[in-house]
């Protein structure tokens, strides 16, 4: 026996509503005045009867194809930050869309390209993602399309945009040693001009400085974000007159590269020298031996929000236009087993 076709009449004949009320209710047009009950009991009809909108007739009837692109410059070809895509992927797909991956490969030539090619597939709106916090020009092919920055800042403030909180990381390792009693503690960071360099500093001093520290005493070193680099610097450190019993490395490959030096002079970690690092790269963090204490970025959590606020610009009201929004959002603390109260002496 062939099944009838389950029409949104149906649908609206069970939940006591007009076919206009579950049109906009599974539209998800939030400018319509329909009540959570009302939403509620249309949802549960069209489940109940097993209702499937026609996603081709509605896009044309909004005049959206369905789909958000991200554009990534090396997101989507490393583990390191992958979560980014996830998070965006999934919140995407609660509103009912597919999410379309372009990764560059940092060409800025291939960004044009692929915001062109994006607009030629006619995407609702756009994330433009960046493998680390910095800030980015914006291809001029999205000027005037819903975008949303991820992980990423511009100077043009009127776009809204999430990024890390590296000023509340730097803060938060700086306690972990401090908390553990060390006072000889060291700062290996990293060299380039980027936010992430000038955050995590400026939370190391203000926790220092609360702790009654005095910042002279806490050496820093820049180097290039990399193991070598950070190997050479702790092996400085650690051979200095008084060497630290703590280092915060600014990000998981250079605390690798102070794993390194530590064992080369026969100091164990935590029992000699504590490490704390940043980025929670888990093939580092849980690959070390013992377990790095590391701060996570929130890539999942950044990913979720920027395609949230996204769809705030997609389903606007005609002529309206969303608050812009500027959000850092604080990574946890992921304790391992390399931080432990300094060595007597």
């Amino acid at each position: 026996m062939r099944r009838t076709k389950v029409g949104i009449r149906d649908v609206a004949i069970a939940a006591g509503v007009s076919v206009t009320t579950v049109s906009h209710t599974l539209n998800n047009l939030a400018e319509k005045r329909i009540s959570p009950d009302t939403r509620r009991r249309v949802h549960e009809a069209a489940q109940r009867l097993g209702y499937t909108p026609n996603g081709l007739a509605r896009g044309l009837r909004l005049q959206r194809s369905g789909t958000v692109g991200l554009i990534s410059d090396e997101i989507a070809t490393t583990p390191h930050a992958g979560k980014i895509i996830l998070g965006a992927q999934e919140a995407v797909a609660r509103h009912g869309g597919l999410l379309m991956v372009l990764d560059t490969g940092g060409a800025p030539a291939l960004e044009d390209r692929a915001a062109r090619l994006l607009m030629r597939h006619q995407v609702d709106g756009v994330l433009l993602a960046a493998m680390y916090h910095r800030q980015v020009t914006v291809p001029a092919a999205l000027h005037g399309v819903p975008l949303v920055l991820l992980n990423a800042l511009a100077e043009d403030r009127s776009l809204s945009w999430v990024v890390p909180d590296e000023v509340g990381g730097g803060r938060a390792a700086t306690h972990e040693l401090l908390a553990a009693g060390h006072r000889r503690i060291a700062f290996i960071n990293d060299s380039d001009d980027i936010p992430a360099r000038h955050g995590r500093l400026r939370g190391w001093h203000e926790r220092l400085h609360e702790e009654g520290i005095a910042v002279a005493s806490c050496p820093v070193i820049d180097v290039v974000p990399g193991a070598p680099a950070g190997r050479e610097a702790a092996l400085t450190l650690l051979r200095s007159p008084e060497p630290p019993t703590g280092i915060f490395a600014f990000n998981d490959a250079i605390a690798m590269g102070v794993y390194q030096a530590a064992a080369e002079l026969g100091l164990r970690i935590p029992a000699d020298l504590s490490v704390v690092g940043f980025d929670d790269l888990q093939l580092i963090s849980e690959g070390l031996h013992p377990g790095l204490t590391t701060i996570a970025l929130p890539h999942y959590e950044m990913g979720v929000w920027a395609a949230e606020q996204l769809y705030d610009r997609i389903n606007a009201p005609a002529g309206t236009q969303p608050p812009v929004r500027h959000r850092t959002l604080e990574g946890p603390l992921v304790r391992r087993s390399s931080v432990a109260p300094p060595p007597r002496r």
